[in-house]
């Protein structure tokens, strides 16, 4: 039993939208290639109704070429009067204004348009276009029509103007087609602007045969997981809108090579409805998580992600590990990649002469010295040739630039990479860089996880379209989400949501109580706009590694944190 689709699942009706259909004539086949516009034509109309009509010629300021006075009928005599295209442009895109444009063979006519509006210095309305020949590929039958030329579409749907390559008959020709072709899709099923932009794209029969697996998926924000005969999972996503997300799977094209495949293996699509986005976004992580779904790429595996731990023993020194222990060490993380780690690691040893070997030292060593130390690149507390309280004294500077605030290192590493580029060793300038600007991300990272890991409770509120949306946060992880409608007394609905509310066991350090993409997410959301703390405080720390960032290159801060 299939349920009736909703006004909001069809989003917006055929004889709802104002269409604005265009045709020009032209002095040739390209704009790139200096032909110039000649004709513009164009008919306004919605629910089969004409609304208005444009027409203007167009002095292009060029001789018309033979052929196409011939085709067209246009002759050099008829455009000495004519307004240019600076005047008329204008004109037509005030008289289109709000609607959506249709054309026959549209990349031609909009690619006109749009070349003439960027040699205007016009900005280009953001138009949503249809293309009748596009559609009439889809809709029709070989049988039916040879070819979809707008003549021959013109004789299949019996139009009232013939078209003869002037811009205003071709636009009333061309809505006829129009009109044409929604009667024809009407019949398919296919009633919104929405589903005909869906209906145009390149879709394989086998996609569209698996259309009714959206048929029972909610119109709700949620999460979905496609499976195989086998019940296994192939991917999850989210969405706020379940139903027109799953349907897209099926009507739409899909460029990703992998999710096609996907999606011709799939059997089933199940859904979980959420009260909010946060929420989606969440039980999408954790269900990535928990399934490791194959045509997923992202957040399949967070436990691979690599701490930097300086470690707490007599020599302490650092050290790249796979979790957070409780074991009162410092960490800074977690890093996308080993590689980031790594680059961490280096900028902090570039700096600071703390011991690199491996394994732990006692009190009072007895080792050879190794060539770092004889390049004064350490302290070399394994020949007992370092009192412990200097080397103390360089840890804590260590401990700081990790923890609180890599002023030092930041100071330290931008001499050198002025030093390096005076003499013009550029490649060796960067690769220093890169070093800060892992650590720095690094570092930023770890602070914004401590703002809500050390909190053991935070109940936060922001605006949604139905009231209030809640979130009840712990350590750093959502235990609890609803919205709370209007006029509803918070106290008692408060109370309510936060006792059947997750139990949370705190993490150790900085290590959320969950994955850390989540407590990011957590975190982004409680930066809202109209934001309102209920129970517990949270501050954004302005302080520390993050106000360093600055001095990343921008083709830096575009990398994901933490990778």
């Amino acid at each position: 039993m299939t349920s009736q689709p909703t006004l909001d699942d069809l989003g917006r009706l055929l004889h709802d939208v104002t269409f604005c259909v265009v045709d020009l004539e032209t002095t040739g086949g390209s704009a790139a290639n200096g032909h110039k516009i000649t004709e513009i034509g164009a008919v306004k109309v919605r629910g089969g109704e004409v609304l208005g009509e444009f027409q203007t010629l167009v002095n292009p300021d060029e001789s018309i070429p033979a052929f196409i006075t011939v085709l067209t009928g246009i002759t050099d005599a008829m455009l000495v009067e004519a307004p240019r295209i600076a005047e008329a442009l204008p004109s037509f895109l005030e008289f289109a204004r709000g609607t959506v444009l249709v054309a026959h063979n549209a990349p031609f006519d909009t690619g006109f348009l749009k070349h003439a509006a960027r040699g205007l210095d016009i900005t280009w309305p953001r138009f949503e276009v249809l293309d009748t020949a596009v559609l009439a590929r889809r809709a029709m039958l070989r049988e039916e029509a040879p070819n979809v030329k707008l003549a021959t579409l013109a004789r299949v749907f019996h139009a009232t103007t013939t078209p003869n390559h002037r811009a205003l008959a071709d636009a009333r020709a061309t809505v006829d087609v129009l009109h044409g072709l929604f009667e024809r899709l009407g019949s398919l099923g296919v009633h919104s602007l929405e589903e005909v932009s869906t209906f145009t794209a390149k879709v394989t029969p086998e996609q569209r045969r698996k259309r009714h697996l959206a048929d029972h998926v909610p119109q709700a924000p949620g999460v979905y997981l496609f499976r195989d005969r086998n019940d296994a999972v192939l991917y999850v996503g989210t969405s706020r809108r379940l139903r027109t997300r799953v349907r897209s799977y099926f009507t739409e094209s899909e460029s990703r090579s992998r999710i096609g495949e996907m999606v011709r293996l799939a059997e089933r699509v199940d859904t979980i409805t959420c009260a909010t986005a946060l929420e989606a976004q969440v039980r999408e992580l954790r269900l990535i998580h928990a399934h490791r779904p194959p045509y997923n790429r992202r957040s399949k595996f967070p436990e691979r992600a690599t701490w930097v731990k300086l470690t707490r023993e007599p020599w302490p020194r650092l050290s790249l590990v796979r979790e957070v222990l409780d074991d009162d060490a410092d960490y800074v993380g977690p890093f996308g990649s080993r590689s980031a780690a790594d680059d961490a690691v280096a900028a902090l040893h570039d700096v600071f002469r703390i011991r690199q070997c491996s394994g732990r030292l006692p009190r009072q060593p007895r080792r050879t010295p190794c060539a770092l130390a004889e390049l004064d690149q350490c302290l070399s507390p394994c020949d007992g040739s370092v009192e412990p309280e200097v080397y103390d004294a360089e840890v804590l500077e260590v401990r700081r630039a990790m923890t609180a605030d890599p002023l030092v290192l930041v100071e330290a590493i931008t001499r050198r990479m002025q030093d390096l580029s005076r003499h013009e060793r550029f490649e060796d300038a960067a690769r220093w860089r890169d070093r800060m600007a892992a650590l720095l991300r690094g570092v930023a990272r770890t602070q914004r996880l401590r703002e809500l890991t050390a909190e053991d409770e935070l109940v936060a509120a922001a605006p949604h379209e139905d009231g209030w949306e809640i979130h009840v946060v712990r350590h750093g992880r959502l235990a609890a989400a609803g919205v709370m409608p209007r006029g509803t007394r918070p106290a008692g609905w408060v109370e309510t949501l936060v006792a059947t509310a997750e139990s949370v066991t705190p993490a150790h350090g900085p290590a959320p109580a969950a994955t850390p993409e989540e407590t990011e997410l957590v975190r982004r959301w409680l930066q809202t706009p109209g934001l309102r703390m209920v129970r517990g405080r949270w501050v954004s720390a302005l302080e520390g590694a993050t106000r360093h960032l600055a001095l990343v290159p921008d083709r830096e801060k575009r990398t994901r944190l933490g990778a």
